[in-house]
């Protein structure tokens, strides 16, 4: 968030103290310097105030061998062991004395396993390894246990090469024949092992160190910070994704709004990049590759294209791929700006009401210094639904991950006619109150925020807060992500030079100083804001959550604040509007995919095996087959519902005119793409990049109307399409 560099000018007390005592680090190397300083910050400035102690010292442990180790398949529980009984109580000293001898040693021994391990993997290609009939395997071995010992470790990786084997087999995009691409997959592993130097081993080390306080503090290497839009190496420049390393995967963790990939609809978070082809290119295997190296085939040019084979994140059978081509482009300021729409739809006596609609793709203040506003942009459509009489309106923070505290802060004030909005607390304790800056109203109607597992940060202030005011109803997944907590970034060598002269050349921490609080006294760490009506979708999944991090930081409470409820609270209706939007879902045929698809999904997830038999495997794959096939002839046999969408943008708000995106006949095109965020069918084809802006079918979307619509009837009633007036034309 945009605020938390503001937030950095403001340290504590106890961080100044220590930048006012760095002389005797003078007499250690660079790297020992880092390491001390890394660890004093963390002691004396995070959030926690938590002291590297003993028991610190074995959780730091466990998360530099799980950085490492992340599926824990080249350590033994022997290794571990040992590991534990040289350093688990000591670790903690060594880091403060700046002794980096352990990190060394510790990554020594990981590239002697990594080594023994490729040799033994090389052997199992060559000569394919015989499975029973009822063999299976881990998904993911993320929570299990190191293997007891060698003989284990070797039981495991047999199915575990049997899998990939068959993987590469059942792959409708073959790269190369298998055992050949398999074998040069673990070479390149081995040899990106050896390619980290000791710097890059230090950035690992500490990297741990900070993530065993929480998920969000990271140590930030010089190359970080000097190419901090890079973000830790994490960032695709050119198509416009997070990526992080996972299992030896370069796995999305979020899409960057406005950007390639988020505009095509065919890349959702958690996503896993499997190969890469530059234009029409043959595709490179991409897995256990130097993350940072992922990134630069992804980069390139403005106007090129990349391909990208991905295994789906819903895919039960990581066999399942699917190849997106994107063009890489800048990522424009326009297409984060908030928009809204119109729209005509029939009511439940068959009278057409207008809704309005705004989609708010972030909190964004101050961009490109074009004194950009989320509150003054809202404010103007705002301004323009209101002059087209909409009967009610529906704020979509659905792919909002967050942005500026001070706009979150605003834009709730539009809606309110005063009061506090958020509730900060520091390390100290001292709990500073936000309030509404303007005490004038924007917008009084009907209200619904709609929101899911990717609404986060700034998104879960805002929602909260009307929540909390019995202002809106919240609709969508039963929780937002759960982020409540703010970073502030420090460079590291502010406080291993008195002068400050080496700052870039030692890398940054970025370190958790705050929690957020709602109104009503609970966080919006971890548990995030619970949805009053809540929808079937794919993403609602604890996965896809703050508490599927590791070392979160816990839910908590503080004392209320004053606040006065909004007189018309919409909740007074909820149990009427909840019974409605039931009976609704259980009749729609979308939610029943969507509900069929998490049911599966959750199974596979709890099971967490997959079979190794061929025939089985190749059976549930042509049953999705048949499944994708069998719900595409359903939508194009149902009939069309009579909704027309209206957009308006920042460019055209003042606009007699407004541009038609959406009629009854436009719809039922449309029902052959469905929003992979909305869809019940994991593997529905999605509208290319050039028809990014036109709306797919999305049930989520359609209800949230619905839910409006009843709403505004319970309360005032909804405005009728004006019948006087012009209507805006395409």
């Amino acid at each position: 968030m945009k605020s938390h560099f503001r937030l950095s000018l403001a340290l504590p007390a106890s961080i100044l103290t220590f930048a006012l005592a760095v002389q005797p680090l003078q007499a250690k190397s660079d790297l020992e310097q880092v390491a001390v300083s890394v660890g004093r910050l963390l002691e004396e400035g995070h959030y926690t105030h938590q002291p590297l102690n003993d028991e610190v010292s074995k959780k730091f442990l466990k998360t530099y061998l799980e950085l490492l180790d992340f599926s824990h398949l080249f350590f033994t529980q022997q290794d571990v062991d040992m590991l534990y009984t040289k350093y688990g109580t000591s670790i903690d000293d060594d880091v403060l004395l700046g002794n980096l001898k352990p990190a060394f040693e510790i990554y020594e021994l990981y590239m002697k396993r990594v080594d023994d391990r490729v040799a033994k993997v090389k052997q199992l290609v060559n000569n394919p390894p015989e499975v029973k009939p009822d063999a299976t395997i881990d998904l993911s071995r993320q929570k299990a246990p190191w293997p007891k010992d060698e003989a284990e470790a070797d039981e495991i990786w047999r199915l575990r090469i049997a899998n990939e084997l068959l993987q590469e087999k059942l792959s409708e995009h073959p790269i190369e024949p298998g055992p050949q691409l398999i074998a040069r997959r673990y070479d390149r592993l081995m040899r990106n092992v050896h390619e980290e130097d000791k710097p890059e081993q230090v950035k690992l080390f500490l990297a741990a160190l900070a993530q065993t306080y929480d998920p969000h503090s990271e140590y930030l290497s010089k190359a970080d910070l000097k190419n901090f839009s890079i973000n830790m190496g994490l960032s695709l420049v050119g198509i416009g994704a997070m990526l992080r390393s996972e299992d030896g995967y370069a796995k999305i963790q979020s899409l960057v709004v406005g950007g390639p990939a988020q505009k095509h609809g065919g890349v959702k978070v958690g996503d896993r990049i499997t190969a890469v082809a530059q234009g029409a290119a043959e595709f490179t295997d991409v897995r256990d590759m130097r993350l940072d190296n992922v990134v630069e085939m992804i980069r390139g040019k403005k106007g090129t294209k990349v391909r990208l084979l991905i295994i789906p994140s819903d895919a039960a059978d990581p066999s399942k791929r699917k190849t997106v081509e994107l063009v890489r482009d800048e990522i424009k300021l326009k297409d984060q700006e908030a928009r809204a729409d119109i729209i005509h739809k029939k009511d439940a006596n068959g009278e057409t009401v207008k809704l309005g609609w705004i989609t708010l793709p972030s909190f964004y203040a101050d961009m490109d210094k074009r004194q950009k506003s989320t509150t003054r942009d809202v404010q103007a459509l705002l301004k323009r639904l209101k002059k087209e009489n909409v009967g009610g309106l529906v704020i979509d923070l659905r792919r909002n991950g967050g942005g500026s505290l001070e706009e979150a802060i605003a834009l709730t004030g539009l809606f309110l006619k005063s009061g506090p909005v958020v509730q900060t607390k520091g390390s100290n304790g001292n709990i500073v109150v936000s309030s509404d800056p303007d005490p004038g109203i924007a917008y009084t109607g009907p209200l619904v925020v709609m929101t899911s597992r990717q609404s986060a940060s700034a998104s879960e202030i805002f929602a909260g807060a009307l929540q909390d005011y019995g202002r809106a109803i919240v609709v969508g997944d039963k929780n937002t992500f759960g982020k409540g907590t703010v970073q502030t970034i420090l460079e590291i060598g502010r406080f291993t030079s008195l002068l400050g002269s080496n700052s870039q050349e030692d890398g940054a921490l970025k370190l958790t100083i705050q929690k957020f609080y709602r109104v009503a006294g609970g966080s919006t760490q971890l548990n995030g804001v619970a949805s009053d009506i809540v929808l079937p979708s794919l993403s609602d999944l604890p996965e896809f959550g703050e508490g599927a991090l590791k070392n979160a930081l816990p839910f908590d409470t503080v004392p209320k604040a004053k606040y006065t409820k909004w007189p018309e609270t919409p909740h007074v209706f909820l149990e009427e509007l909840k019974r409605r939007s039931t009976d609704r879902v259980k009749q729609n045929p979308e939610f029943h995919y969507v509900m069929e698809d998490m049911e599966r999904l959750r199974k596979k997830l709890d099971e967490n095996r997959i079979s190794l038999n061929e025939e089985v495997r190749k059976a549930e794959l042509e049953e999705d087959k048949l499944r994708k096939e069998t719900r595409a002839k359903d939508r194009l046999a149902r009939q069309t519902e009579d909704t027309r969408i209206y957009r308006v943008t920042l460019d055209t708000v003042d606009s007699p005119n407004l541009q038609l995106i959406m009629y009854p006949g436009k719809m039922a095109a449309a029902k052959k793409t469905v929003a992979p965020e909305a869809a019940g069918d994991a593997e529905s084809e999605t509208a290319d990049s050039e028809n990014a802006d036109e709306p797919r079918l999305d049930p989520l979307r359609d209800e949230t109307l619905n839910i409006l619509a009843d709403l505004a009837g319970l309360t005032q009633g909804p405005r009728t399409a004006s019948t006087t007036t012009t209507p805006p034309t395409p």
